[in-house]
């Protein structure tokens, strides 16, 4: 896609700075430590708490916030980190809404729960301000393993065999370590580059080494690490991305909304970054939300989000359509895309409003037109790299158990594995639990 101030309509610096730096603020303030303390008053500290099922990674939630009440959020950081390494992030990006915090009684109650992620960000914030790492590895194996991939499941599967005494090295394609929560999270969701940080805390536990600019099929082979490793991990994440099938979709203007993303993360200066005039997004998940709304606070004028199906089909949970709504974004709902108009560059999307049919979707014929200079494809991605005689299930690597693959010394975990939620936190439990098998298997 062509960003350029010239393609018309997409320009940077339709705000100046200040504003910019207040539109990509903290979507959420951090608690200070007495509003931690009254926050946690609120939990009921139940036996058997529902808010611990709702949660991937089984954080003992009751306890933590028990922590915090009593004066020990350091205890209460590593009572998370022990069972989510990455808990200061998920604080951030989680769908807690949707997760543990609505499971809480408080919410089933009252309708207002206990703010499980705020506070869990309050503890493991308080601990790595101070520079520790509250874990030790155990004394070496001699068994090496390799990751691939730096993102959530390949960062948490790394950290777990390094404390069990593993030699860890961890190989990404990407400049920079941290997969999408370095290059694919909004930035109002993870401020004053908290991903790097969080790596860079990671990394303290000692035997990770971290290779770049290294994938498979480019760098790196499937069959050369199994045979110079012990045990490998594959947390490859999805590079590539589905095809809009749209006529005209190779038109100036027309990108994918993770890229977008990924340059906004990257940008030294937002203020450079081009954002069109009249925005559309194509898809309904989370990753549609973050672009949109942060095309919205770049100072687009008019942003919509186009989905094929009902509001209640959007895999963007309903804290995050309010949020998209609260900024101003409109979201269009049984409409797909026909065609992108344009001389050259895009002008208009074309669509055709659906209608549901016992589980199918269908054109209804009748069509209509959003003006649009910039579109953002955010309808899904696809595995890419070399995975040299994987199974696969639905385009993902198929995984059995804790992650293991159909090749012996092999695991995956991830987005790349079928299963789970496409989450962060479920990536990391995925991460995590495959360490524990790998860990059994290479000590037997």
């Amino acid at each position: 896609m062509s960003n350029s101030p010239m393609t018309p309509g997409i320009a940077p610096a339709r705000l100046d700075a200040d504003q910019i730096a207040q539109n990509f603020d903290d979507l959420h303030a951090p608690y200070d430590g007495h509003e931690a303390m009254v926050a946690a008053d609120r939990c009921y500290f139940c036996h058997d708490a529902p808010c611990i099922t709702a949660c991937p990674t089984e954080i003992d939630i009751p306890l933590f916030i028990r922590q915090i009440q009593t004066g020990t959020p350091d205890a209460a950081a590593k009572t998370i980190l022990s069972q989510n390494i990455l808990g200061g992030m998920c604080a951030r990006v989680c769908p807690t809404e949707t997760l543990c915090e609505e499971a809480c009684v408080r919410e089933m109650a009252e309708g207002k729960p206990v703010e499980i992620g705020r506070l869990q960000r309050y503890a493991t914030d308080t601990l790595m301000e101070k520079g520790v790492h509250p874990f030790t590895r155990a004394a070496a194996t001699g068994k090496t393993v390799a990751v691939v991939g730096a993102g959530p499941a390949g960062l948490a599967c790394a950290h777990r065999l390094a404390m069990k005494g593993h030699d860890v090295v961890i190989y990404d394609a990407k400049p920079k370590p941290g997969g999408l929560n370095e290059f694919g999270i909004a930035a109002y969701k993870s401020t004053d580059e908290f991903a790097a940080r969080e790596v860079d805390w990671l990394m303290q536990i000692g035997g990770i080494t971290l290779e770049l600019g290294k994938a498979l099929g480019d760098g790196l082979s499937l069959s050369d690490l199994r045979a110079d490793f012990d045990a490998v991990f594959l947390g490859i994440g999805l590079g590539g991305v589905n095809a809009l099938h749209a006529e005209g979709d190779e038109r100036d203007g027309v990108g994918d909304a993770v890229s977008f993303i990924a340059d906004l993360r990257q940008a030294d200066d937002l203020t450079k970054l081009p954002v069109g005039r009249n925005v559309v997004v194509i898809g309904g998940g989370m990753t549609a939300v973050d672009a949109a709304v942060q095309s919205k606070l770049l100072g687009a004028e008019n942003v919509t989000i186009a989905y094929r199906r009902g509001r209640e089909n959007m895999s963007a949970s309903q804290y995050e359509q309010d949020l998209a709504a609260s900024k101003g974004v409109r979201i269009v709902t049984h409409a797909q895309p026909v065609a992108i108009h344009g001389n050259g560059a895009a002008g208009e999307v074309e669509f055709e409003y659906t209608t549901s049919e016992n589980g199918g979707l269908k054109g209804t014929g009748e069509t209509f037109r959003l003006s649009a200079d910039q579109v953002f494809k955010a309808i899904g991605q696809t595995l890419e790299g070399d995975v040299e005689g994987l199974t696969l299930d639905k385009g993902k690597i198929k995984v059995t158990d804790a992650g293991r693959t159909s090749q012996g010394g092999v695991w995956a975990g991830g987005d790349c594995a079928m299963g789970g939620d496409d989450l962060t936190v479920t990536a990391v439990a995925e991460g995590r639990d495959a360490a524990e098998d790998m860990h059994k298997a290479l000590m037997a």
